[in-house]
């Protein structure tokens, strides 16, 4: 591990720009538009380092799909904390286990200084972390895979508990008086959708099904959550495991003539505005941003200090219910793209 010693300036740096990032971060909900499409032309302007510590290369890998807003929101996290911490940032992404892997063998070819990834579908991740462990390269899972990361290695995990997200859909279903509800499973083997359903299901006191769609393409997304709530009316409540696929869950209900509320995991703009106009009922947001920004800052600290957070528990972002109550307060930092 390098250690870098650095002065009472880069210290002072770095508490002035954590100061300014947080000045504008509580600004922007009280002014509207205007203020969140300021911000988001100065977060995509970049920025000079807060520290002056070797430009160390981690990489990020993740097993998003192509298109996938969530995981957008997560790279505008890990490449701020970036410009701070005078990182060279590497993003790849593949929906394919396989390819995830080999994606992770291409960084520790490359010789990172840190890796970061997701555990969607762990037994075929495992292997690829091991090689990262022997090559002496610091990984941080992030997302998914909180109950692996410990074993395969890992520093710590950043995301939310699955299981315990599932269990507060059950309850805010419970809270709405919903009787019947449909869990939408986009992506097959991804063991965090079966925790959430199944953390759903354990304390939802009604009955909850699940639905599994090809998740990459939309249209077959839509027509199965239509057919299904055609031929069961009372369904009330669908609840999607991703942003995206909120907005083609309402177009289901209404071309179904369903009056099932929808409900998400996640979320972006769209989600956001959902919420303010009443076409969703509540998401659940596990702050990818954070989640970014975290795991980049945190092999950081790792690199510099042989920092540690979590004490081999995960560092828990999420969950947190979202009602109409603060849609109007969010939709800024969404359209930003930071929430």
């Amino acid at each position: 591990m390098t250690r870098v010693k650095t002065g009472v300036r880069a210290v002072g740096a770095v508490l002035v720009a954590v100061l300014g990032v947080t000045a504008g971060l509580t600004g922007c909900s009280s002014t509207g538009g205007k203020r969140a499409e300021d911000a988001r032309k100065a977060a995509a302007a970049g920025g000079k380092a807060a520290v002056n510590t070797p430009r160390w290369t981690f990489g990020m890998v993740t097993h998003s799909g192509d298109g996938d807003t969530f995981w957008d929101i997560v790279q505008n996290g890990a490449k701020q904390a970036a410009v701070k911490d005078n990182i060279n940032f590497l993003y790849a992404h593949d929906d394919e286990a396989q390819q995830q892997a080999q994606l992770v063998d291409s960084y520790i070819d490359k010789k990172v200084d840190g890796i970061i990834v997701s555990l969607a579908k762990p037994d075929a991740m495992k292997g690829a972390l091991a090689r990262a462990k022997k090559a002496g390269i610091p990984v941080i899972t992030v997302n998914s895979g909180s109950a692996e990361s410990k074993e395969f290695g890992a520093l710590t995990h950043i995301g939310q508990d699955e299981t315990i997200a599932g269990e507060a859909v059950g309850e805010e279903l419970n809270k709405r008086g919903k009787k019947k509800a449909l869990c939408i499973l986009h992506e097959q083997g991804n063991v965090g959708h079966e925790q959430r359903c199944e953390g759903a299901k354990k304390t939802f006191d009604g009955k909850l099904q699940n639905l599994y769609v090809t998740g990459t393409n939309m249209p077959d997304v839509q027509s199965s959550i239509e057919a299904r709530l055609q031929t069961d009316k009372s369904i009330d409540a669908v609840v999607t495991l991703g942003a995206p696929f909120a907005d083609t869950a309402v177009k289901a209900a209404d071309s179904a003539g369903s009056k099932a509320e929808v409900d998400t995991f996640d979320l972006n703009e769209k989600v956001a505005a959902g919420l303010k106009s009443g076409d969703l009922g509540f998401a659940v947001d596990q702050q990818p941003y954070l989640q970014g920004y975290q795991a980049v800052d945190l092999l950081w600290l790792y690199k510099y200090n042989a920092d540690v957070l979590g004490g081999g528990k995960p560092v828990l972002t999420g969950p947190q219910i979202v009602t109409k109550d603060q849609a109007d307060e969010l939709e800024d930092y969404a359209i930003r793209g930071t929430r």
